[in-house]
């Protein structure tokens, strides 16, 4: 695809989750139709032009999806390669399939950043159970096992302390602590022509392995976060990228250490969606429809805060809250550790 998609040009979403569907927005509002591919339930179905409900082992439900789009971009790493093969012999996929590839195995990750020169968290490939006891004497405790493929949100983790090592029943990584003072985020977009922009850098809180808010501007000097801005940009020139990625940075004595990058838009970028003029979502479908980018700066301060699980009974406050922008993803059940929406509040 060498020229922009002309308006009315269908983009396939492969996902059809709440990125999905604030993607679907996006598109819609820069003329775009978008057409989502779910296994599953499919809160992007309830916004999008189009909805394919269907296994990715369906062959023909994918290539009938292929043949109804004129690119194909994803909401989440974990799409089956038979699937990605067959749809990549039809129309292009953006970002491409070594960022996918990259990102969708916690050692090739890591691979891949260390041979840039970037630092991660020491590490060991844990191939087997019966590999864990050696990695465990080369990193130290406490440590902590995830599984090198399926793991999000905290999901395919085991702390590693004191006492008997639990295994994750396949093949894992094992990670050495980090002493880190703080957690940010850069949400950066690299077009089809090679320009990169980036959002400014977030500062994030975890509680159990899951986001719970994202603050801008951050609490960091100045220096890290322009050296965050410039990791994340090297990171996507690197592999080629076209589209949003997520980049989660550990602040350290010794400098940034990467903790991971995902191929998509990213949960602790949705408070540019009321702090910036073009938010994440538009920059991607800008990115993937091989249009400019956008422009990225930030005109508002911003905390974003995840709705997890029972934080959807705050809704009527929340509704009633001055400066809050509230966002929805329309899942019927709330379930602990599922996200049921988020809130922007302008500061």
């Amino acid at each position: 695809m060498n020229e922009p998609l002309a308006p009315g040009a269908v983009i396939g979403i492969l996902g059809g989750g709440q990125l999905g569907r604030m993607l679907s927005v996006a598109a819609s509002r820069l003329g775009y139709r978008a057409h989502v591919y779910e296994p599953g339930a499919a809160p992007a179905g309830d916004v999008a032009h189009s909805l394919t409900n269907a296994p990715y082992e369906d062959e023909a439900a994918l290539r009938a999806f292929a043949a109804s789009v004129d690119v194909v971009t994803y909401e989440f790493e974990n799409v089956p390669t038979s699937a990605l093969d067959l749809i990549e012999s039809l129309r292009p996929i953006r970002p491409n399939r070594r960022a996918l590839a990259v990102s969708q195995d916690r050692m090739t990750e890591k691979e891949f950043l260390n041979g840039i020169g970037l630092a991660t968290a020491p590490w060991r490939n844990v191939e087997t159970e019966a590999d864990l006891p050696g990695a465990i004497a080369e990193i130290g405790r406490p440590s902590i096992l995830k599984t090198r493929r399926l793991g999000y949100d905290g999901k395919g983790q085991v702390r590693i302390g004191e006492g008997p090592a639990e295994w994750t029943g396949a093949p894992s990584v094992l990670e050495g602590f980090v002493d880190f003072s703080a957690e940010i985020s850069v949400i950066v977009a690299r077009g089809a022509d090679g320009q990169v922009a980036a959002f400014d850098p977030g500062l994030n809180v975890h509680q159990g392995g899951i986001l719970r808010r994202t603050t801008v501007p951050s609490d960091q000097p100045g220096a890290i976060l322009t050296d965050a801005v410039l990791l994340a940009a090297r990171i996507v020139n690197a592999l080629d990228y076209v589209g949003v990625m997520g980049v989660e940075l550990f602040v350290t004595r010794q400098g940034l250490i990467v903790n991971e990058i995902a191929p998509r838009v990213h949960n602790s970028g949705h408070w540019t969606q009321a702090g910036c003029a073009v938010d994440q979502f538009e920059q991607h479908i800008r990115a993937v429809a091989g249009l400019p980018l956008g422009d990225g700066q930030r005109y508002a301060d911003v905390r974003m805060e995840n709705l997890i699980g029972d934080d959807i009974d705050r809704l009527p406050e929340l509704l009633r809250a001055p400066r809050t922008q509230v966002h929805l993803y329309g899942k019927a059940e709330a379930r602990p550790g599922r996200k049921m929406g988020h809130v922007n509040i302008v500061l």
